[in-house]
């Protein structure tokens, strides 16, 4: 019987074992799954097919036509100029114009990964902090189911108490009040529960009430990096920061590109004119052939070239700026996340080796004391009461550091190891 007993529970132990779903899993099937990231996809191969679009040359031109036929006869042999002509011309920019429009482009496609890149990392904070707080939901449920369990096992001993005349019926009332007010708390925590699941469920594009599985709340390992050190990492690392530097580098070849409207663009046409003999005289006619080489002559009328040039300067500026106005706003949220993060350090530091294990204690005393008549089934209630809402802020605590280290994973577009 024992034999069938250790089979059975190993095997709703790999059972429950194969439905357990980490973080990571979560993460990978929202990036597969996302709409938007499948957008951004689509756009950088917009941006990569028109590299070739805009940065050969331009199809050459095919003429036909006839020269000088006379309208009075409309004969090919009565005049020696009459001729039936075949040309073809080619446009040719001033060299270098077609590689730094294709340098150009490349830039487009670079910024678009950037902005892949950068709402794929927004996609793993908003899965990995909806995840985290469903973690704590679920802590907070199993802890509340904890407190009903005691909460009912202390009301047996209530009853016999009761029942021989050691505890008043007020006693029984209070015990039963605090049952109810749990299960209406657990009732609450189920609700919050499945509105985290709902908001997984978006990210991975499945059925709102489908079931996701969990693993263990995960330990915190503290970040002692400083609102400097943060800054240095979104340089080199965010996506959207790498993205603004390659506009600016953009720009700057877009000024090169308008600058080549200052040298000419050139037309190389070349024409093979047949004529037929003179009909009247019976001589043959040799053919005639033109080449011609045709050149703009770059005035720049009205100041449009260098009106354009002083746009793609101005962009530059504007680029520059958004860069540094970038930084300035990063600084300040580091810093109001660093703060923050020291903050809930030393408050999850004082309930771990302070506050939870005294009220663990003062608990264990307080039921011991109750059994033998020394203090009265009010502290019970009280000293379970403060112990389960130590442990209640303690997850929420950590819950709140580890969506902090998201939210700055996020920002630096680097993984912090925090956890």
């Amino acid at each position: 019987m024992k034999r069938y007993f250790y089979i059975t529970t190993f095997i709703i132990g790999i059972f429950q074992a194969g439905f357990s779903q980490s973080l990571n899993e979560l993460i990978d099937s929202a990036i597969v799954s996302s709409p938007e990231l499948k957008m951004l996809e689509a756009k950088i191969n917009v941006a990569s097919n028109r590299i070739e679009q805009n940065t050969n040359l331009p199809n050459p031109m095919l003429s036909l036509g006839l020269m000088n036929l006379p309208v009075s006869s409309f004969s090919f042999s009565e005049e020696p100029m009459t001729m039936k002509v075949v040309g073809l011309s080619q446009e040719i920019p001033f060299p270098g114009m077609l590689s730094t429009k294709a340098d150009v482009n490349r830039k487009d496609v670079d910024i678009v990964w950037q902005e892949y890149y950068d709402s794929r990392n927004e996609l793993i904070k908003k899965v990995s902090q909806s995840y985290y707080e469903l973690l704590n939901i679920r802590k907070e449920i199993g802890l509340t189911k904890q407190q009903i369990k005691l909460m009912q096992d202390i009301s047996e001993v209530v009853k016999v108490k009761y029942s021989v005349s050691e505890s008043s019926q007020q006693n029984l009332f209070r015990i039963d009040l605090e049952l109810t007010n749990m299960a209406e708390m657990l009732s609450a925590l189920k609700g919050e529960e499945a509105e985290q699941v709902s908001t997984l469920n978006a990210y991975l594009l499945r059925n709102y009430q489908t079931t996701v599985f969990t693993d263990s709340f995960p330990s915190v390992r503290y970040s002692d990096k400083t609102v400097d050190e943060f800054v240095k990492l979104s340089e080199q690392n965010r996506p959207f920061l790498i993205g603004v530097n390659k506009a600016v580098e953009k720009a700057k070849l877009n000024q090169t590109l308008a600058e080549y409207d200052y040298y000419p663009m050139f037309k190389l046409s070349a024409q093979y004119a047949f004529r037929d003999k003179i009909e009247s005289t019976g001589l043959p006619l040799d053919d005639m052939v033109s080449v011609m080489l045709d050149v703009s002559i770059p005035l720049n009328y009205g100041g449009k070239v260098t009106a354009m040039v002083e746009e793609t300067k101005s962009m530059q500026q504007m680029y520059e700026e958004q860069y540094l106005t970038s930084l300035q706003m990063l600084r300040s949220e580091f810093g109001m996340i660093t703060a923050r993060l020291k903050s809930l350090k030393e408050r999850i530091e004082l309930i771990e080796q302070g506050s939870l294990i005294q009220a663990r204690e003062n608990l264990n005393s307080s039921l011991t004391a109750y059994q033998v008549g020394e203090i009265d089934f009010m502290n019970v209630v009280d000293a379970q009461n403060s112990l389960y809402i130590i442990e209640k802020n303690l997850y929420r605590l950590r819950t709140d550091y580890l969506k902090l280290i998201s939210e700055l994973e996020f920002l630096t577009g680097t993984k912090l190891n925090s956890q």
